[in-house]
C-alpha cells in the first residue's frame, strides 16, 4: 500500500513545489491548471493512508485476542484474505472526500459502492475476532479492555463512514463536525485504542517490567468515557450544522451546551493520557519483573528473556506453527551451523520456510544516518529554492556510495563463510 500510495503525494508536493518555486501551472485553472488535481492526487494517498494507519492496529488485535482468549485465533486464512481485500478497496473510495466537487454523478455511485463494500472485510476480521473470544477462556487483563473498546467504538465509526458514504448525506452533512466525529471514532477506536492495548502488552517484553494493572485499569475507562463524552456529541453538532474550521460562532446556534460536554470529554482524556505516563514512569522504577512469557503467550518473542538481548536468541529456535510455545515440542527445535563470529543468518524459502541459504549480515556502519541526515538537509532545502535540489543531491550520492561500497574485510569474510560446509 506504501509503494503505490506514497508516489501520489509526492508528486503532488512536487507540482506544488514546482508553482510556488519554478513558476509552472499545475494547478492554476486560469492558465491551463486545475485545482480539482491537488485534491485527486492528494485523497488516491489521503485515503489509502488512513488504512496505513488501521492495518498495523488490526494486526495488534489478532496478536493480543488469542493470548487472552487462551485459544488461537479463529478463522486466520479469512482474516488474512481480509486484510488484503482492505489493501486493495482503500485505493477505490478516494472520491468519496470529493462528493462536494464538480466529479460527475455516475462516477460519485461507483465510489459510494466501494465505500458500502469495504465495510465487508472489516466487519469479517471483527467476527472472526468475536469468534475467538466467545470460544476461549478469558482473561481479563487491561490489553483485553482496550481491544473490546476497539470492537466497540470501531464498529460505531464504520457504522458512520457508511453513512457518509452515500452522496446525498454526505453533501448535508460535509465539512460539519459530523465529519469531525467519524474521523475520531475510526481513528481513536482504530489505532490508538489497539496502540494502547499494545503497550500495555509489550511493554513487560521491552523494559522487563510489568505496568500496573490497577492504574491501567483507571486508565482505561478515563480514556474510554472521556473519548465518548468528546466526540460523540460532535455527530449531534454537525446534524444541527455546526462547521468544521471555523473558531468560533455566535452565541444563539444552540451548539455551546454540547461543544462544553466536549471539553469536558477532552480534559478527561488528557488525564488517562498523564496517568498512562505516571504509569509508564512508576512501572520503569519500580515495576514488578515480567520474566520471560507474563502472558502465557503462544507467539516467538515471548521465547527470549525480557528484555531481549541484543541478538535476540543464542540458538536460533525452528518454527513449527503460528503459535510455537503453544505447539508440542518438535525436533529440530533450533537451527545448528551458524558462524559464531560473524552475523550470519539463516534464509529459508518463501512458502514451506525450508532452509535456503546463509546470509552475512553488514557489520555497523554510521553512513546510514549520514544519509539520512543529507536527505533531510535536502528535502527540507528544496521548500525554500529549487538549488537544494541540485546541492543537496551531492551529499546523499556520497553519503550513499560510502553505505553502499563493498569493503575488503566484508568480502573476505564473505568468502570464507561460503567455503564453510
Amino acid at each position: 500500500m506504501v509503494i503505490f500510495a506514497m508516489p501520489a503525494v509526492m508528486l503532488a508536493s512536487t507540482a506544488l513545489i514546482l508553482d510556488r518555486l519554478v513558476g509552472t501551472q499545475f494547478f492554476n485553472p486560469s492558465l491551463g491548471g486545475d485545482v480539482l488535481l491537488w485534491q485527486h492526487l492528494f485523497w488516491f494517498f489521503g485515503h489509502p493512508e488512513v488504512y496505513l494507519i488501521f492495518i498495523p492496529a488490526l494486526g495488534f488485535i489478532s496478536s493480543i485476542l488469542p493470548t487472552f482468549a487462551r485459544r488461537p485465533i479463529f478463522g486466520y486464512t479469512a482474516i488474512v484474505l481480509a486484510l488484503i481485500a482492505t489493501a486493495f478497496l482503500a485505493f477505490g473510495l478516494w472520491v468519496h472526500h470529493m462528493f462536494a466537487t464538480s466529479v460527475p454523478q455516475l462516477g460519485k455511485s461507483f465510489f459510494t459502492a466501494a465505500s458500502v463494500m469495504i465495510a465487508l472485510p472489516s466487519g469479517l476480521q471483527i467476527y472472526c475476532w468475536i469468534a475467538t473470544l466467545v470460544t476461549g477462556r478469558l482473561n481479563l487483563k487491561t490489553p483485553l479492555l482496550f481491544v473490546l473498546a476497539f470492537f466497540f467504538i470501531l464498529v460505531l465509526g464504520g457504522m458512520t463512514g457508511v453513512m457518509l458514504g452515500s452522496v446525498s448525506l454526505d453533501l448535508q452533512l460535509h465539512d460539519t463536525y459530523f465529519v469531525v466525529a467519524h474521523l475520531h471514532y475510526v481513528l481513536i477506536g482504530g489505532a490508538v485504542f489497539p496502540l494502547f492495548a499494545a503497550v500495555y502488552y509489550w511493554f513487560p517484553k521491552v523494559t522487563g517490567r510489568m505496568l500496573d494493572e490497577r492504574l491501567g485499569r483507571w486508565q482505561f475507562w478515563l480514556f474510554f468515557i472521556g473519548f465518548n463524552v468528546a466526540f460523540f456529541p460532535m455527530h449531534w453538532l454537525g446534524l444541527h450544522g455546526m462547521p468544521r474550521r471555523v473558531w468560533t460562532y455566535p452565541a444563539g446556534m444552540g451548539w455551546s451546551t454540547m461543544n462544553l460536554i466536549s471539553t469536558v470529554g477532552a480534559l478527561t482524556i488528557a488525564a488517562s493520557v498523564l496517568l498512562f505516563v505516571f504509569n509508564v514512569w512508576r512501572s520503569l522504577r519500580h515495576g514488578l519483573s515480567a520474566g520471560p512469557n507474563p502472558w502465557g503467550a503462544g507467539t516467538l518473542e515471548w521465547a527470549a528473556p525480557s528484555p531481549p538481548p541484543p541478538h535476540n536468541f543464542d540458538a536460533l529456535p525452528v518454527v513449527h506453527g503460528r503459535d510455537p510455545l503453544w505447539d508440542p515440542p518438535t525436533h529440530p527445535a533450533h537451527v545448528s551451523g551458524l558462524a559464531a563470529d560473524a552475523r550470519e543468518v539463516l534464509l529459508t524459502t518463501v512458502l514451506d520456510a525450508r532452509p535456503d541459504l546463509r546470509s552475512l549480515f553488514p557489520t555497523p556502519s554510521i553512513w546510514p544516518f549520514v544519509s539520512a541526515v543529507a536527505t533531510t538537509v535536502l528535502f527540507i532545502g528544496s521548500i525554500f529554492t529549487p538549488w537544494a535540489v541540485v546541492w543537496g543531491s551531492l551529499p546523499v550520492v556520497i553519503a550513499l556510495t560510502a553505505w553502499f561500497w563493498p569493503t575488503r574485510r566484508h568480502h573476505a569474510q564473505a568468502v570464507a563463510l561460503e567455503r564453510k560446509p
